[in-house]
């Protein structure tokens, strides 16, 4: 069980109740509760993974101003890659 003061548990709340691990959760050193995250069905599990890869991508094309065409051209191994020293 991962031990989380409550200043981290607010700044970072989305990431920690949306994850599976129970929390112990400490203020002034001291436990002051518990999570316990609920159960989750193996399609909810595949969707929360499928959501976040989503976000992932997002911010690949954002920061790296790639379309998603050029994106998946990456992940084609039928094609070289496109820093490939031997190409």
């Amino acid at each position: 069980m991962k031990q989380v003061a409550v200043s981290e548990l607010q700044e970072k709340a989305a990431n920690y109740l949306t994850g599976s691990e129970p929390l112990a959760i400490e203020l002034d050193g001291e436990v002051v509760g518990y999570y316990y995250p609920k159960k989750r069905t193996k399609q909810e599990e595949l969707n929360r993974k499928l959501d976040r890869l989503a976000e992932l991508v997002n911010k690949a094309l954002a920061e790296t101003g790639m379309t998603e065409d050029e994106f998946a051209d990456l992940f084609d191994t039928s094609k070289p890659f496109p820093y490939d020293a031997d190409s």
